[in-house]
């Protein structure tokens, strides 16, 4: 499973702001809907890698301190996990002042993820600069597939610099308010809303086994040995969730639960997956780090 915690300033490396989620949710998916995803990740079994591409490198004269140099420096930066120096080139730049050393090394796992889909030179092949803002266009990791595909960057002038804007105008407000506590709180909602996809992620991955055992259900183990689950299911390092799948009537029922691994740090919202019907619903509460029944 592909770390997301920073959606916001992985925007400079794909597209788009990430909506937070709601932190009360009721998910119903129908039996044809998950029946046919369910198919197709057991045609597929395992994630397959992406393609490995060979960037040509800068495609146009970046001149010094100009909005193409402030990007090919921040792609350079960040890939040698020089993450303080690099975030101090984007709008987020409030977000991280406040943080010590320390308090940036809970952040390592989520940031050095997105450091290893940096190649080693970006391909920049576009810059339009208007007064104080500019576009750069360059080839760049993909959010969705991490494959390379042609982005645009905006930039505004700070001073005697340019600085990526990696956040929307609400959001660098909210960014100036908010402080460090920005990124503590981004980490918990990214947190939930990626437990709540792994949920529902479980629910096909049930229905694909049960669909070839004899409407038996799987274990986790069991569905990350079929290509069903990612590995690190089993670990809340990167996800910030633990995660159970307990089986009932010899495998023909289930449920699976997902728990803040650290309430208050790495999510607050317990989730509950339980099949109502025959249709797997997921439902959720705070329940101060219990797992919800």
């Amino acid at each position: 499973m592909y770390p997301k915690l920073m959606k916001p300033f992985f925007l400079v490396v794909s597209i788009g702001v990430s909506s937070l989620m709601a932190l009360s949710c009721s998910v119903a998916a129908s039996e044809a809907e998950i029946e046919k995803a369910a198919l197709a990740e057991a045609q597929k079994k395992v994630a397959s890698q992406p393609v490995a591409m060979s960037p040509r490198g800068a495609t146009i004269e970046i001149l010094p301190n100009s909005p193409a140099d402030t990007v090919r420096v921040f792609y350079a930066k960040l890939r040698e996990k020089r993450i303080r120096e690099a975030i101090h080139l984007t709008n987020l730049k409030p977000a991280i002042e406040g943080l010590t050393d320390e308090e940036l090394k809970e952040f390592a796992v989520d940031f050095e993820a997105i450091a290893k889909l940096i190649p080693a030179e970006i391909e920049i092949n576009g810059e339009i600069v208007s007064g104080d803002n500019a576009t750069v266009t360059a080839k760049l990791p993909s959010a969705d597939d991490e494959k390379l595909e042609l982005q645009q960057l905006e930039l505004k002038r700070s001073g005697d610099h340019w600085i990526i804007l990696s956040v929307d105008a609400e959001t660098e407000k909210k960014i100036k308010r908010e402080g460090k506590n920005y990124f503590y709180a981004l980490k918990i909602d990214t947190h939930q809303e990626e437990a709540r996809k792994m949920l529902e992620r479980i629910a096909k991955a049930q229905m694909a086994h049960s669909l070839q055992n004899h409407g038996r259900y799987g274990d986790i183990k069991t569905l990350i040995g079929v290509g069903f689950l990612p590995a690190d299911i089993e670990t809340s390092e990167s996800t910030g969730y633990v995660y159970a799948v307990e089986l009932g009537n010899e495998g023909r029922t289930y449920q699976a639960t997902a728990t803040p691994a650290v309430y208050g740090k790495t999510g607050r919202i317990s989730y509950l997956l339980k099949l109502s019907d025959g249709t797997p619903r997921v439902t959720s509460a705070d329940k101060k780090g219990q797992p919800l029944k």
